[in-house]
C-alpha cells in the first residue's frame, strides 16, 4: 500500500475526512469529516485498514472510479502530515484530492463544495495547505452552525450536537456523501452546482 497498492496514480482519487481520533471525539462537531467517511464506507461494505500514512484508510470504487478513503490519525492540527504522505506515496495529483471538514460559518443543514479556498480559520485545512504547499484542492465543507448558549467556539466544536439537531446531522452526512459522489463521477464544477444549492437547515416558523 505504501507504494501505491493496486492503484495506478492516474486512476486513484484521495478522499480525506479530517477529525480527531479516539472515542472521546467520535460524536463531536469537529469530527464531521470522519463521520461522513465512516458512513460512506459502511454503505460501500468496505473495511478500514491501518499501518500506512499515519491514518485509517480503505480502498473503494464507484462506477469504475477508484479511490482511497483516508482518516488521518495525527489529530486535526497535523492532518497535513497524513495527506502529504498518502498523496506522495500514491502519486495522486492535487486535482484528485478531496477534503471533507466541518465549517462553523455554515448553518447545520448546508454543505458546500469549494476549490482553491483559504483555511477560513480551520487548523486542519491550514495544516493540509501548509503540507501540500498548495490550496487548489477541492473541499466539502459541512456546516455545523454556531453556539446557541454562549459556549466558547473551542468548546462548541469539540462538543456533541444538540439533541434536536441529530436528525438533521444524519441527513447532512448523506448529503455530504452525495457531494463526494458527484465530485468523483461528474467533476468539481458539477459537484458545486448540485451541492451548493441544497439546504437542509431547520428554519423556525415565524408567527
Amino acid at each position: 500500500m505504501e507504494k501505491g497498492g493496486e492503484f495506478r496514480s492516474e486512476e486513484a482519487y484521495l478522499i480525506v475526512g479530517i477529525g480527531n481520533p479516539g472515542e472521546a471525539y467520535r460524536q463531536t462537531r469537529h469530527n464531521m469529516g470522519f463521520r461522513v467517511l465512516e458512513s460512506w464506507l459502511e454503505a460501500l461494505a468496505g473495511q478500514w485498514l491501518e499501518g500506512a500514512f499515519h491514518s485509517r484508510y480503505a480502498r473503494a470504487a464507484l462506477k469504475g472510479e477508484r479511490f482511497i478513503l483516508l482518516c488521518p490519525q495525527t489529530y486535526m492540527n497535523l492532518s497535513g502530515r497524513a495527506v502529504k504522505a498518502a498523496a506522495d506515496s500514491l502519486r495522486i495529483s492535487t486535482e484528485k484530492i478531496l477534503v471533507i471538514h466541518d465549517d462553523i460559518d455554515l448553518d447545520l443543514g448546508r454543505v458546500k463544495v469549494v476549490r482553491n479556498g483559504g483555511p477560513g480559520g480551520h487548523k486542519g485545512v491550514q495544516s493540509i495547505i501548509a503540507s501540500l504547499g498548495v490550496k487548489d484542492f477541492t473541499r466539502v465543507k459541512v456546516g455545523i452552525g454556531r453556539p446557541r448558549h454562549g459556549e466558547r467556539v473551542e468548546d462548541f466544536v469539540l462538543g456533541p450536537f444538540y439533541e434536536d439537531e441529530l436528525v438533521t446531522v444524519d441527513q447532512v452526512v448523506r448529503l455530504a456523501i452525495r457531494a463526494c459522489e458527484w465530485f468523483l463521477l461528474t467533476g468539481v464544477e458539477a459537484a458545486m452546482n448540485w451541492t451548493n444549492c441544497q439546504n437542509l437547515a431547520i428554519k423556525e416558523e415565524k408567527s
